[in-house]
């Protein structure tokens, strides 16, 4: 699939997961609405229930990982959100940011941006403002911002380096950003690595650990550093849809997996 397509797969997946609740995109392949299973498995997301700034309005269960909690963020920081959603994690940032801060949400799903400002509106917000845009190719100013976070969505975009290349032009030099990511270890079955749906579901367009560190290198990043690291474990439901039994039974054996990771890396 080149990657045009991809994308558009990535954006009417979530168009459809806009108009979802928590509950149904946790039940549903981390959000892919591919009809894995009727059970609630909280896969990838993380509980943002007590953090200060959490908007339940905004949190559809998308995540892998809370990139503001490594992020170092600071009241006055201009922050990025790539792959904002419905602001989830930038309502948490304005929290930290305050009101002499200033938080970007930058997505490319016309859904997404409509529930984000719908959310923010009703909080009266001024200083959030969300944006349409690809993140290989950012509508936004070189050396503007503080801080850049993410959550569980630079896997799904298919040139990596790109992503990384333009988080290293829009940030100021010093800055820093805090991206919570799924990566592999090791090879994943060949139906699962190319199928579509489980790509727009965060798990076929990751890169091995190793290679997506390096991709943040060759990007200019010092100080590079995984911050947190779980592997994660999907359901026999979920893999029997893309395994036959004889494969689901050799992938269990096998050392290869999925894993979130929180990297922080700096702009000097």
């Amino acid at each position: 699939m080149k990657a045009e397509d991809l994308k558009m797969v990535v954006q009417e997946k979530y168009a459809e997961i806009a108009n979802q609740d928590k509950i149904q995109n946790q039940s549903s392949c981390c959000g892919s609405g591919c009809g894995c299973s009727d059970s609630n498995y909280t896969i990838f997301s993380d509980d943002y229930s007590t953090l200060q700034g959490y908007n339940p309005d905004a949190d559809l269960g998308l995540g892998c990982g809370i990139p503001t909690e490594y992020a170092g963020m600071k009241p006055g920081d201009s922050v990025l959100d790539l792959g904002s959603g419905a602001g989830n994690d930038c309502f948490v940032a304005r929290a930290l940011v305050g009101e002499s801060g200033k938080v970007t949400g930058l997505d490319f799903t016309d859904a997404m941006l409509e529930k984000a400002k719908a959310n923010a509106a009703k909080l009266k917000y001024t200083n959030i403002e969300f944006v349409k845009g690809d993140i290989e190719e950012m509508p936004l100013p070189s050396d503007t911002f503080d801080v850049v976070i993410s959550n569980c969505v630079l896997n799904l975009v298919p040139d990596k380096q790109k992503a990384f290349t333009q988080i290293f032009r829009v940030l100021k030099n010093g800055g820093h950003f805090c991206i919570s990511d799924v990566v592999l270890s090791g090879q994943l079955p060949e139906k699962l690595q190319n199928e579509a749906v489980m790509y727009a579901g965060c798990v076929a367009g990751a890169q091995q650990k190793e290679e997506y560190l390096d991709t943040i290198r060759q990007a200019g990043f010092s100080d590079i550093q995984i911050r947190k690291e779980k592997q994660i474990t999907l359901p026999d439901e979920i893999l029997i849809n893309y395994l036959d039994e004889s494969e689901l039974v050799e992938y269990r054996a096998s050392k290869h997996g999925i894993f979130s990771v929180t990297v922080t890396a700096t702009k000097s």
